[in-house]
């Protein structure tokens, strides 16, 4: 199987891009400004006020979320086309979990005031909604039922493919770098951590290995024929 019928055997997510529109999406970019971040950067925090919201242009982020008893739950991955902190600026509340970059990530920053108008003079909020619902159907399909070791194949390689890196996603360039934990992945693939351990270790051949609150990967092409050969 080919590099691209790999890539296509992972049902892709439906993005705010996918749903508003090239043009939409253009015009949100336009009247933002841009930022950037490396790997492991807090992008928005957990209990502050939403005063703005972030267009994800290229790279991946987590939502993690802690909880009243001190735990953190992964609760997402945003990618390109995505946005983030819209909810806490759309009900006037403050943020419900911070979001952190896995990847480098260049982000579109709008304010409170420009993102309302905007939703509001392009008839956008029934979009909202629906977008809203189907991160919330992708989040309960992630922890589906299945081979932990394929599902988290395929994770990888989902993430590493959005990442917005195109060297990376074809497997030059050194080693593949994502900000993740053996437990936020156990969160997200509703799992153990011993669970993700044992499925890192039969990955091995594939030079996928944990570092400090990173997961490695040096063989991206062998990683993409486990997600194949079970298609």
């Amino acid at each position: 199987m080919t590099e691209r019928k790999v890539r296509e055997s992972t049902p892709p997510r439906r993005s705010l891009r996918d749903f508003a529109g090239e043009t939409v999406w253009a015009g949100l970019l336009e009247h933002s400004y841009e930022r950037r971040h490396p790997a492991g950067s807090v992008l928005l925090r957990q209990g502050e006020p939403g005063t703005h919201v972030l267009a994800v242009v290229t790279g991946v982020a987590k939502v993690i979320r802690q909880e009243r008893n001190g735990d953190l739950s992964l609760l997402a991955f945003r990618g390109p086309g995505e946005l983030l902190g819209e909810v806490a600026v759309l009900d006037d509340g403050v943020r419900s979990a911070n979001v952190e970059s896995i990847s480098q990530c260049v982000v579109g920053v709008m304010g409170k005031a420009e993102f309302l108008a905007f939703v509001s003079g392009r008839g956008l909020f029934p979009v909202l909604v629906k977008y809203a619902l189907t991160r919330l159907r992708e989040s309960d399909e992630a922890r589906g039922g299945g081979d932990v070791r394929i599902r988290l194949a395929a994770t990888l390689v989902h993430l590493i493919d959005i990442s917005g890196h195109p060297h990376f996603a074809h497997g030059v360039g050194g080693s593949v770098e994502l900000a993740l934990t053996r437990h936020e992945l156990a969160q997200h693939l509703g799992t153990s951590r011993n669970t993700i351990t044992a499925a890192l270790n039969d990955l091995a051949f594939c030079g996928v290995r944990a570092g400090r609150r990173r997961i490695l990967i040096d063989d991206l092409p062998a990683l993409r024929l486990v997600v194949s050969r079970e298609a």
